[in-house]
């Protein structure tokens, strides 16, 4: 948060900006905030994304990805936001992880929420994208800081592929994803067929990651496998060999920008769901670990969690 207000304050430093820290766990603490700001649009990024640690750590991504979620989602209808924008992942499709499978229930909500909002104000985006380069606990630094060590670079798996955009492009595209997404839900445009619908942006084709190591490795002037080695570690709790965009139920749909799609999921019950988060929330916040674990399997039914952390394919 520190380094991101400093970015702010030198590249922009005439914007009226308010730096806050605080837990979207927190109910007492969201409330408070929307009341004073009253935020016309609302980008949800927060979440607990780090696939292994999440496996570890399941009822925390729970609470964070789920439940955090829900209530940042409620405090933006309790307080009349124009938009929430639901950041999202390509791990939430046929999800083999805690961390995806928390996140495609964090889809779900904002979607459930957004087809019952029929004459409200407050509209739910969500934008589904995969790998950011540079980002925080991204490959690409943990390549960087291998290779100033010497090396080798570490790859789980020879065939391991994930999709990848850089960071301007996809702050870009979900803010073109949001502008669309805003004006078919407008007052002119109002109809069900409008709403809870979920954007998918074009990442382009998946990128091996042993590809990715080699290229850095050229790029900083040396060669791969002679002047620095490249080791398979085995895939970690949780991940894949690839990821995808979508799932084979969501039919896509063009938009008015080529590189953003509409994919239209399964809807969900709204009461129902409510009553289930709220019990998986009790489950996870009492820290019941194969509880939490079985509850969110009935809920993302695609979730698969081999407990042996074997490797997953799709």
């Amino acid at each position: 948060l520190y380094h991101i207000d400093r970015e702010i304050a030198e590249g922009a430093p005439t914007l009226n900006r308010h730096a806050v820290l605080g837990d979207i766990r927190d109910r007492v603490f969201l409330e408070q905030i929307f009341r004073a700001e009253r935020p016309e649009l609302v980008f949800h990024a927060a979440a607990l994304k780090h696939v292994p640690l999440a496996e570890t750590n399941p009822c925390e991504a729970v609470l964070t990805n789920v439940v955090g979620t829900r209530q940042v989602a409620d405090a933006s209808k309790a307080f009349g936001v124009t938009a929430m924008v639901q950041i999202s992942t390509d791990k939430a499709v046929n999800p083999s992880s805690v961390m995806g499978a928390s996140k495609r229930l964090a889809e779900g909500y904002c979607q459930a929420l957004d087809r019952t909002n029929l004459g409200s104000k407050t509209r739910y985006v969500t934008v589904r994208f995969g790998n950011v380069l540079g980002s925080t606990g991204s490959v690409v630094p943990l390549f960087q800081r291998q290779l100033a060590q010497g090396g080798p670079l570490t790859v789980t798996h020879p065939e391991v592929s994930r999709y990848f955009m850089t960071a301007r492009e996809a702050v870009e595209l979900v803010l073109q994803a949001s502008a669309i997404a805003i004006h078919m839900g407008s007052a002119a445009n109002h109809s069900k067929a409008a709403l809870g619908q979920l954007y998918v942006l074009d990442m382009g084709e998946p990128i091996r990651i042993q590809d990715l190591a080699r290229q850095i490795i050229r790029l900083s002037g040396l060669r791969p496998d002679i002047d620095i080695a490249i080791e398979y570690v085995g895939l970690r709790a949780g991940e894949k060999l690839s990821e995808e965009l979508f799932h084979e139920g969501e039919a896509l749909l063009p938009t008015a920008h080529e590189a953003i799609r509409l994919a239209n999921t399964r809807p969900v019950e709204l009461p129902l769901l409510t009553q289930r988060l709220s019990e998986l929330a009790t489950r996870a916040g009492t820290r019941q670990i194969q509880p939490t674990l079985d509850l969110l399997h009935e809920l993302v039914p695609e979730y698969r969690r081999d407990p042996k952390h074997n490797i997953v394919t799709v």
